[in-house]
């Protein structure tokens, strides 16, 4: 009987290491299973050189030496030696052993990469080259997706450069390790134990950035806390700078506009007072006195009761170049953030951040970037670009997305999110004519900057799979992926990260590919068809409530964004209404004007229409709408219907995850479909079409369910 139990308990041990957790992310690295190209693969890899010698290098023989043994599944040995055949040669264009190889291209940037096949003296070598270390570390890591996408490799030639500059994770991580908006446990960064414990978890962290190009990282909310540019917390976060530095990521902090009276003791922050801008220098100067390559400071001013220049009198440019002044000597950058609004409600809060921002292009220092919201009003399921971009030439703007899931059913909902990305980033501004796209504005080529960023609000905290929902893995790879070339496609990032995280089989790429591509309009059909927005429920933002009023402010309400009434249903943002639409470029005003052109998916965010207004597809404003909803959550359905055919082509205990987090998405699609449109009913006074299930539960049910412990709140203490 002992004997069994013991037997018993290694087989379930064993069991444990062998699940697939989803802690590896796209990093698996698992043995090739085609045994013809697996063949292939061992002809053409036999050895690894590393010319030069750097803690960059070192990671990078690392990578290598992890990656090509799982994948090929022997000991690849590191030679001294470059003329062996089947050598794979990693270093700098400079390099002793790079320039022997008379390389047929270079990169135009410091972190592009070249990765091609050559001969020397009769023997095939392939070369990862560079004109920095982190570019070998870039290309590295590419080469290696090539094998774990069982890609041709025989004659390699790839030479790939970043379309945008600073490529950069945003953590709304709190100092008390809560994360505001977050839905994967608590914050990466134990403050306690740093600096003295270093958590390998960190160094996964950093890998996985790199293997997507991401090189930039903020670490703290931007709803800030002074108190992280203390002398005892900059030491932690030197911590951190040292370790993430050969993964070739900056760290940035947000800094809180107050910091010189809560820190310094002064009796104001206003940025015109020398005393302040005095504190500000020797902040600065002392940071970089102790990370040499800090990247700069993330600000929030002025928005949602955090301080700013405003607070004085001045303006934004005034807060902004008072950092950037402070930074200039030391290279480093002011992202000012365009989520802006004060304590008086606007006509239409779509409109001020272009109120507030495009009066000041120009006026901002030269390492000054305003960060935008892909949309006016806040991370909604859909939104129109938002009419910043394109509206100040002057200026550099730097993308804002958000990976973490706030509005998007938070971690326990299916929801690729490239496809919101590239919609956001293919829209065209007709700022300088057509073609103007907002890529083109972020990436500095439409006017010219220097300058070029985008940044993503982070999905990652401390849960064993780094994300919460296994598939929201896929948001933070598609993010870097994009960062580093927004011209890919979404299904292309979609195959992609399939195949380096589950697997290359056929039959499991194509319908779970299916699923990721059609997620995100799937999710926005359940909660916000037809241009409505922000009718989620108070605070949390968890569930529907489009019944949300009376607050103390009224853009923080739903009915604000629905204006629903007995004649209809949408926000009028034409030049009948708030105007919002003046805004954009005359093509794109025109376009989104008119119920002809006007897009379906923005109907209700520009338009206030009758219940009986007729749509494109023949149906009454008031069915549309039931048939969206009811299409939403049916598709989830299916999407059931469809993982419970591939049981058996992953982990089981994966497997099972995905399953029960789908029942959630399931159950909470037909909340969202039945509690929307009981609402919304009270106003149409319209039954939902037949042949359509009837809501079971009562308006009144919905009504009243309550969540005082959903995740992701900006704690108060």
């Amino acid at each position: 009987m002992k004997k069994s139990i013991t037997l018993l308990l290694l087989f379930l041990i064993l069991q444990t290491l062998q699940a697939e957790s989803g802690y590896q992310l796209w990093l698996r690295y698992e043995l090739v299973k085609d045994t013809t190209l697996l063949k292939e693969y061992h002809k053409q890899v036999k050895t690894l050189f590393i010319d030069g010698d750097s803690p960059t290098l070192s990671v990078v023989e690392k990578e290598m030496v992890i990656g090509l043994s799982g994948l090929l599944g022997k000991n690849i040995p590191v030679s001294r030696t470059l003329e062996t055949d089947g050598t794979i040669v990693c270093g700098t264009f400079d390099s002793p052993a790079i320039k022997k190889l008379n390389l047929k291209s270079k990169t135009t940037t410091a972190d592009g990469y070249v990765i091609q096949t050559l001969s020397l003296k009769g023997k095939k070598i392939i070369a990862i080259a560079a004109q920095s270390d982190i570019g070998v570390l870039y290309g590295a890591f590419f080469f290696l997706q090539q094998l774990q996408a069982n890609k041709n490799i025989a004659n390699l030639a790839i030479q790939s450069d970043p379309k945008i500059d600073l490529r950069i994770l945003n953590h709304w991580d709190n100092l008390d390790r809560t994360v505001e908006r977050g839905y994967a446990g608590f914050s990466l960064w134990n403050w306690h134990k740093l600096p003295e414990y270093l958590d390998p978890r960190y160094t996964d962290y950093a890998r996985a950035n790199a293997s997507i190009g991401i090189n930039g990282t903020v670490l703290t909310n931007v709803n800030a806390n002074a108190l992280v540019l203390s002398e005892q917390y900059l030491i932690k976060v030197k911590a951190l700078a040292d370790l993430f530095r050969p993964y070739g990521i900056k760290v940035y902090l947000t800094a809180r506009f107050s910091a010189p009276i809560e820190l310094g003791g002064l009796k104001t922050a206003d940025p015109l007072v020398p005393e302040v801008r005095k504190w500000w220098k020797d902040k600065t100067d002392e940071i970089y006195s102790m990370i040499p390559d800090f990247g700069g400071f993330l600000v929030k001013a002025n928005s949602e009761g955090q301080p700013g220049p405003q607070n004085y009198g001045r303006n934004h440019a005034d807060g902004a170049n008072m950092l950037a002044e402070a930074l200039q000597p030391h290279n480093g950058i002011v992202m000012w953030r365009a989520f802006v609004y004060d304590d008086k409600v606007p006509d239409d809060r779509a409109k001020q951040a272009n109120n507030e921002f495009e009066p000041l292009d120009g006026k901002f220092h030269s390492n000054v970037m305003v960060q935008v919201k892909n949309g006016a009003i806040d991370f909604q399921p859909r939104e129109p670009f938002h009419p910043l971009f394109g509206a100040m030439p002057k200026t550099p703007l730097m993308m804002e997305f958000q990976l973490t899931q706030e509005y998007l059913g938070f971690s326990t909902h299916f929801v690729y999110l490239a496809p919101l990305f590239k919609e956001t980033l293919d829209s065209d501004t007709y700022a300088k004519g057509k073609g103007s796209t907002v890529a083109k504005v972020i990436d500095g080529s439409l006017f010219d900057h220097k300058l070029s960023g985008i940044a993503g609000v982070a999905n990652i905290g401390t849960d064993i799979n780094w994300c919460g929902h296994p598939f929201a893995q896929s948001n933070w790879y598609a993010f870097g992926r994009l960062a580093w070339d927004h011209s890919l496609s979404s299904d292309q990032l979609a195959e992609e990260w399939i195949r380096f995280t589950f697997s290359n089989e056929k039959s499991f790429i194509d319908p779970v590919k299916n699923i990721m591509l059609s997620s995100r309009e799937t999710t926005v059909e359940y909660m916000t068809p037809l241009g409505l927005h922000h009718i989620m429920d108070w605070s949390h933002h968890y569930g529907p409530g489009p019944w949300i009023t009376d607050k103390h402010r009224d853009d923080w309400t739903s009915t604000y964004y629905h204006k629903a009434d007995t004649n209809g249903i949408g926000f009028n943002r034409t030049a009948t209404g708030s105007n919002a639409v003046g805004q954009y470029a005359k093509p794109v005003n025109d376009l989104f004007s008119s119920l002809d052109t006007v897009p379906e998916e923005y109907l209700l965010w520009f338009h206030h229409l009758p219940w009986d207004y007729k749509t494109k597809s023949g149906k009454t404003l008031w069915d549309a709408l039931c048939y969206k909803y009811y299409e939403g959550a049916n598709t989830v359905k299916e999407y059931q219907k469809t993982w419970a055919s591939l049981k058996g082509k992953i982990d089981q205990e994966l497997f099972d995850e995905v399953t029960m987090l789908l029942d959630i998405q399931y159950k909470e699609a037909v909340w969202w479909r039945n509690a929307c449109l009981l609402y919304f009913q009270t106003f149409s006074k319209k039954p939902i079409p037949s042949g359509l299930e009837k809501p079971t539960a009562t308006l009144e049910y919905y009504q009243k369910l309550s969540f005082p412990y959903a995740p992701g709140i900006q704690p108060k203490w």
